[in-house]
């Protein structure tokens, strides 16, 4: 196979898809991509504009004066009339879902007015791609182009004090977010805090490659409510009777408000070309007429006094832009202005030239404002929330110092012990599981003997003992090697018995015993479920155990029991923080640690969806929109609590103890 080796080509240049001094392999064969793709774009643009053009060669040569030809498809929208040239003035060209350019009076360029021309107007329901993040794919691209008879295009530029006015539609399948409501009345404090501040603030980010311009939509709750907006670039804006650190000023009084009940302000792309930020100050101002007195002043109204929210209200903030398309297919903005007409729907945009024009739209996220949570996050404000973080962390602490008390103790429960009457000469193994109940004083500390019956053989009078720990505790689970000369062929019973000499700690209550063989691997069943007390149930601290056939491994109290247990101590996250089985491996410090992730997560997305529609004084009345968001709530806290959990159940001990079975030997 033949490969291009040819060094000289652009792919080989890393110099060309480096960032800087980044040449990792990721960085260049993302820019590499990001080359040929442009690549490609410009030759797809490159040869439809020669079909543009043929088929408007082609069409111009049919077409009389005041004639038009219009191909209006879903991709792509084209008219093509002749008229004379000072019909051109003042006039508007339209094309669909309201498009349309207004031609200036005046245009200063070298044609007779009474020559014929041709007018095409191009729209295309999507932007060409151009190197800069400019968020023009939610936009079409309009260009309208005057050509002479020979089909070549009249350069066109208005003059200095007149533009052309373009409005430009956006993707119709757009869907406009929510405003985003701001609970501004809670934030009211009566006290004499220092951190207090004379206006709510908005943070907005406009560091973009291209200026864009920042609309801003405000709704009152309460319509009879005015504002005073400050902002400044770059900065936070300050405004009392010390200070005045602002670049511009302006009041929303609620005498002028429509239908909608929204208050609009914008900055046009000029403002904001060469700024990174736009931090906007928001403050009540009192009544209606007050407000109408100040709008006629110079100066903004000044004031030393806190004055509290007395209504909230919601707010929406996006940004958008005008470009066109320079002869290297790259989106430029110079020389253009975006128009206060812009709104959700289109662009307007003010151009001193023609062109392919295109327009660019992004809905602002509305960041954290860390200088008021900061400035707010005092113990007298915030006390139910103190309080709470507190209770949980000493709750927490608690609860840990409990679980690994009884980590420690669990340990001594565990390990696999030879029978201290073990004969050196004996060959043939059993291991012997027992399994001490759950209940008070379930645990004994009398010495322990049994007898185990077997077809062919039956042992001596055995003792269940280990000389290094404690066993037969209460929920313990302890697991004996026992040593025999010959095998014992099938097992069918057990006799197990208790000295009594425990003291304290004499009654025993044990659920089952397990014998497994070693050589065969055959497992035997003795089922107990009974005390071994002199003062409690039958009042006998012996019994013979028969071999548990299918039936009675099956019987419903004996799985209830089993399953019940094992659910309770083991599956169930918050009760087996005081339950859990000595021999699994995730620990009680790890159950607890998950309890309280979940715990705080659920906590911490409900604080999310806390008050969404002003709905602190619920009523009693549940809405299916509230447990709609009570389920989410639950699936999101669910999901990281999970993860942790199997990651903790997955662990394994770095330590690998020796096998009591090889110790012996």
């Amino acid at each position: 196979q033949d490969y291009d080796a040819d060094l000289e080509l652009p792919w080989s240049n890393l110099n060309l898809f480096a960032d800087g001094n980044d040449f990792s392999w990721s960085t260049i064969e993302k820019n590499r991509n990001r080359y040929y793709q442009q690549q490609l774009s410009n030759d797809i643009i490159s040869k439809t504009n020669q079909i543009i053009s043929l088929l408007t060669t082609s069409l111009n040569t049919n077409l009389n004066i005041e004639q038009s030809f219009v191909v209006n498809t879903s991709q792509v929208f084209m008219s093509l009339e002749r008229r004379s040239f000072q019909s051109l003035l003042n006039k508007q060209m339209r094309a669909p879902a309201n498009a349309h350019i207004n031609l200036p009076s005046t245009l200063p360029i070298s044609v007779n007015n009474n020559q014929t021309v041709s007018i095409r107007l191009l729209m295309e329901p999507l932007s060409p791609a151009g190197q800069s993040q400019s968020n023009t794919n939610l936009s079409t691209s309009i260009s309208l182009t005057i050509l002479d008879d020979d089909g070549q295009e009249i350069p066109m530029k208005t003059a200095d004090n007149t533009s052309i006015e373009i409005i430009i539609p956006r993707d119709p399948n757009l869907v406009m977010p929510s405003m985003i409501l701001y609970n501004v009345t809670s934030v009211n404090s009566t006290d004499d805090s220092h951190h207090h501040q004379l206006f709510y603030s908005h943070y907005v980010n406009i560091t973009t490659s291209l200026p864009v311009s920042v609309h801003l939509e405000i709704r009152p709750l309460n319509v009879n409510v005015s504002y005073l907006l400050i902002y400044r670039f770059d900065g936070i804006p300050q405004l009392n009777s010390s200070m005045s650190q602002i670049d511009g000023w302006t009041l929303l009084c609620s005498s002028t408000l429509t239908n909608e009940s929204v208050y609009r302000y914008f900055y046009d792309n000029e403002q904001t070309v060469g700024y990174r930020s736009l931090v906007i100050g928001l403050r009540e101002l009192g009544s209606a007429s007050d407000c109408l007195r100040s709008s006629t002043a110079s100066q903004p109204p000044i004031t030393d006094e806190v004055y509290n929210f007395t209504s909230n209200y919601e707010i929406r903030m996006y940004t958008s832009g005008c470009y066109y398309l320079d002869g290297g297919n790259e989106w430029r903005a110079d020389g253009l202005v975006v128009g206060s007409l812009t709104n959700h729907y289109q662009t307007q945009c003010y151009a001193k030239h023609l062109t392919k024009f295109t327009g660019s739209f992004n809905v602002l996220p509305q960041p954290v404002n860390w200088q008021y949570v900061f400035a707010n996050a005092d113990f007298a404000r915030n006390k139910t929330i103190y309080l709470t973080i507190i209770s949980v962390s000493v709750i927490y602490v608690l609860l840990i110092i409990y679980a690994r008390y009884y980590d420690k103790k669990d340990l001594q429960k565990l390990g696999v012990t030879p029978l201290p009457d073990n004969h050196p000469s004996d060959e043939y193994y059993y291991q012997i599981i027992v399994f001490t109940g759950q209940r008070n004083d379930a645990g004994t500390k009398s010495n322990v003997h049994f007898i185990l019956y077997g077809l062919d053989d039956q042992t001596s009078v055995r003792t269940l003992a280990d000389p290094h720990r404690r066993v037969l505790q209460r929920g313990g689970i302890d697991a004996f090697i026992m040593s025999v000369p010959k095998s014992l062929g099938l097992l069918n019973c057990i006799r197990i018995w208790h000295d009594n000499t425990g003291k304290s700690s004499a009654s025993w209550f044990l659920k089952y015993v397990i014998v497994r063989d070693l050589q065969t691997m055959e497992k035997f069943h003795f089922i107990a479920q009974r005390w071994f007390a002199v003062e409690k149930a039958d009042g006998k601290i012996e019994h013979v155990l028969p071999v548990a056939g299918a039936a009675e491994k099956s019987d419903f109290s004996y799985v209830l029991s089993k399953k019940a247990y094992h659910s309770v101590s083991d599956g169930h996250l918050w009760f087996s923080i005081f339950s859990r089985p000595p021999s699994n491996q995730f620990t009680r410090v790890q159950r607890c640690t998950c309890c309280f992730v979940l715990l705080l997560v659920s906590m911490f997305l409900n604080i999310m969806y806390y008050d969404l529609q002003n709905e602190g004084k619920t009523s009693a009345n549940i809405s299916f929109e509230q447990i709609i968001i009570g389920v989410i709530v639950e699936v999101f806290s669910l999901i990281p609590s999970l993860l942790l959990i199997q990651i903790f159940r997955r662990l394994r001990s770095r330590h690998k103890s020796l096998s009591p079975l090889r110790k012996m030997f």
